[in-house]
């Protein structure tokens, strides 16, 4: 196609990620970056008419918006916020030709191919195979995960809710984190856990073991986080480390179920903040500790994804992918 703007989202629970594109042969640059904070605005719709106003430019025809939910009829519910869409009446309102909709880590993977080597940081040893099946796991207001397969010429994006599969302990302490946890939800997912309220949680069932009668005065990812980079409070350092422990669990099964000899891309907005803790956590040892099948996953590299763009870049590619497979994304 000849070379002409477009709009694309990357629109999670929290903030909302916009840019315009300029795509053209299956090149993506990004202009007019801007971020926005879910909780400001009534709809997404609002965002997008901000948007426009703040970069003075008129509605593009095309745009890809990616949501951090499943994407599986017309009318979509934000699973980590209250905003719900009408996908014919969005492409009305923005008075577009093309609107493609696709879920915010199906995006993700889709960006991985897109970004540069400087924007990735290796966790511990193991191999890639450039050419293998790729996973991506990313905590932030929610737990993304998506898979990329290559098909020889083209990389073909795996979506689902693996956020949403069950927490598996795997030691006592583990088993009393979701007993902890079972009594503020019905049923425990790893979201639960590998999540901005997942930190807070996983603080308060800390205090409760050690200190019964403990205060607890840390009450955000953000603090939890900041006091246990700088091993102010001891609680908050173990959390941290038991996070990157769980996550070393989940990512290890994820591996393993695709065949991630591709390796695995840890992404979202929490783990770059935490890259010293996650360098010393277990995060490592537990995604190998795989019994039997510890070798195979010992082979597997690990990396932090540290570009903030991703889910923009793949929104820009998936605009015009024909090759998505049934389920990854819906045009309008």
């Amino acid at each position: 196609m000849n070379q002409q703007f477009a709009l694309v989202g990357d629109i999670g629970g929290t903030n909302v990620r916009l840019a315009l594109a300029l795509v053209s042969s299956n090149q993506f640059k990004l202009y007019k970056i801007k971020i926005f904070k879910c909780i400001n605005y009534l709809s997404v719709f609002e965002v997008i008419k901000k948007y426009i106003t703040l970069v003075g430019c008129e509605f593009p025809k095309y745009a890809c918006l990616a949501f951090a939910c499943p994407i599986t009829s017309n009318f979509i519910k934000m699973t980590n916020n209250s905003w719900k869409i009408k996908k014919y009446e969005l492409k009305h309102k923005m008075k577009l030709q093309k609107l493609k909709i696709i879920n915010d880590f199906t995006a993700i993977a889709l960006g991985l191919p897109h970004i540069q080597t400087k924007d990735l940081y290796k966790i511990g040893y193991g191999k890639t195979n450039n050419n293998s099946n790729k996973i991506l796991i990313g905590p932030g207001t929610g737990l993304g995960i998506s898979g990329l397969i290559n098909k020889k010429n083209f990389w073909l994006p795996i979506s689902g809710e693996g956020g949403h599969i069950s927490f598996a302990p795997l030691n006592h302490f583990e088993l009393y984190i979701l007993k902890w946890l079972k009594k503020t939800y019905n049923r425990v997912s790893i979201e639960r856990i590998l999540c901005g309220q997942g930190i807070v949680d996983l603080y308060q069932a800390h205090a409760n073991y050690y200190f019964n009668y403990y205060k607890n005065i840390l009450t955000t990812p953000d603090a939890i986080t900041k006091a246990a980079l700088k091993k102010k409070d001891p609680l908050a350092y173990k959390t941290i480390m038991m996070f990157c422990k769980i996550l070393g669990n989940v990512t290890g099964d994820m591996a393993l179920t695709l065949g991630a000899k591709g390796g695995v891309y840890l992404c979202g907005g929490i783990l770059p903040r935490i890259i010293n803790i996650l360098e010393q956590s277990d995060f490592r040892i537990s995604f190998y500790n795989k019994g039997r099948m510890s070798f195979y996953n010992k082979e597997i590299s690990t990396w932090l994804v540290k570009s903030k763009w991703i889910g923009l870049l793949g929104a820009a590619d998936a605009l015009f992918n024909n090759n998505m497979c049934q389920g990854s994304g819906q045009e309008v």
